[in-house]
């Protein structure tokens, strides 16, 4: 399902792994990319755009669409897959919420998605600066549906999921990031099930919000593997799965085993659909906040056509 017709065998491969055509993106150059870009600097945040080296920030930028990051540019982990840096990380910033609502009212959003690094420091692993910066947006701009992309808040899940629960996001996503048998490697400082119960979690408190994970592939994982990694999120009733391809940001992270091809991402995509997703994005480019805004729209139109259809049986 997987093709490797296109990738370099071992005695050819060059010392820095040539990515496929499919996946290839120009670099950013436009007036929209550059006014986003100044923007984030006048009000002091962190896109996990810039810090994750995403591919798609010069075509999401340009709509001027970016991911905040919040609780700084520090993450406590070190994930093999991850480019943002890792160590201790300073104080909170308190203008942080404001700053957040200030770009969403100033660039007309319609839709934000925030996420943040891992805080294993503090004591609620910064769940209360989640529930200020959706609290601050709820009061500034109140059409603005909000997406939230939370870490695992590692022994601190059960209070942090109830105070942000209560703040109400539109979507709750937690990534699981990877198959079960490549945590060690890849995210060594999670647990699979521990991330899975907490979107469990998220769906007990208030069946309303959207739960949303996704998976890389690439990483060296197995077909059947992605299969029961689907059974799982559907088992804890995550209705929005995202699946991209990983891509290795310095020779110091984890290898690319596989440059997955769009049609085995379509393949995917099929299969996660037939198992009940109310919305699935399967592609190479695919990342958690990429056309987040359309793809809410489409997910929200389809639980309201699924209850619909319900009652009409009544």
């Amino acid at each position: 399902m997987n093709d490797l017709s296109s990738v370099p065998t071992p005695e050819d491969a060059p010392a820095r792994q040539r990515k496929p055509y499919w996946i290839r993106v120009k670099a950013p150059t436009s007036k929209g990319y550059g006014e986003t870009r100044q923007l984030m600097r006048d009000l002091k945040l962190n896109t996990v755009c810039e810090e994750a080296a995403c591919p798609n920030i010069g075509e999401c930028w340009t709509k001027k669409h970016a991911t905040v990051m919040i609780l700084g540019d520090t993450c406590t982990r070190a994930c093999a897959f991850c480019n943002v840096k890792t160590g201790m990380p300073g104080r909170v910033d308190p203008f942080e919420p404001a700053n957040v609502a200030e770009l969403a009212l100033k660039t007309g959003l319609e839709h934000i998605v925030i996420t943040s690094v891992d805080r294993d420091d503090l004591p609620d692993g910064g769940a209360s600066q989640f529930v200020k910066v959706i609290q601050a947006l709820r009061q500034a701009t109140p059409n603005t549906t909000i997406e939230i992309l939370t870490p695992d808040f590692r022994n601190k899940m059960q209070r942090a999921v109830e105070a942000i629960v209560e703040a109400r996001p539109d979507v709750y996503n937690h990534n699981l990031e990877t198959v079960p048998r490549l945590y060690p490697t890849i995210r060594p400082g999670a647990r699979y099930y521990a991330s899975l119960r907490l979107l469990e979690e998220v769906k007990r408190h208030d069946p309303s919000i959207f739960t949303k994970s996704g998976v890389m592939l690439g990483l060296g994982e197995e077909r059947l593997e992605v299969h029961q990694v689907m059974d799982d999120m559907r088992c804890a009733d995550i209705d929005f799965l995202t699946m991209g391809q990983y891509l290795r940001p310095t020779p110091k992270h984890a290898e690319v085993k596989e440059f997955v091809t769009p049609q085995a991402f379509k393949a995917y995509g099929a299969i996660a659909r037939a198992k009940g997703f109310l919305q699935v994005a399967s592609s190479p480019l695919t990342r958690s906040s990429y056309h987040a805004g359309a793809d809410f729209a489409e997910m929200k139109a389809a639980r309201d056509a699924k209850l619909a259809k319900a009652q009409a049986k009544v």
